[in-house]
């Protein structure tokens, strides 16, 4: 594939010719999104990280710092726990969050500060319940 450009032949040619051989030897059928325009944004200015995020939403990765990326997951993890079909459920997904949030909290990563700390287990539960129906304490020991 490194071939050298014989002497005598202006480069255009040379490249035309690299192209079209590779072309015939169908090197090119194999690409990602070949015979495929162009995917085109509806915003029209010039993004210098135009690739690092396109590469980060196929990665699924989150442009957010560490901490603000485990205040979210901790926020959803608190509202799964609330929904969850059983008080079991319910103590899982809490017990798992704060694991996070513990480790984060002994090691905090570069960025923001986490501002949260872990749940209380118990209060969740009897929130949970309550929202349930089940709960004697309806408006005391919510977590919010």
């Amino acid at each position: 594939m490194t071939e050298r450009k014989p002497p005598g032949v202006s480069f255009e040619s040379w490249v035309d010719r690299q192209i079209r051989e590779a072309e015939e030897r169908g090197e090119f059928a194999r690409l990602a999104g070949a015979g495929k325009p162009l995917p085109s944004g509806t915003d029209t200015t010039y993004d210098e990280l135009w690739w690092i995020k396109g590469k980060m939403a196929r990665e699924g990765l989150a442009p957010l710092p560490p901490t603000l990326a485990l205040r979210k997951e901790a926020e959803d993890a608190l509202d799964a726990a609330y929904a969850a079909p059983s008080e079991r459920a319910a103590r899982r997904i809490v017990e798992a969050v704060n694991v996070k949030i513990l480790r984060c909290l002994r090691m905090p990563p570069p960025g923001p500060p986490l501002g949260i700390k872990p749940f209380d287990l118990d209060e969740v539960v009897a929130e949970w319940k309550v929202r349930r129906g089940g709960g004697a304490r309806a408006g005391e020991g919510g977590v919010a």
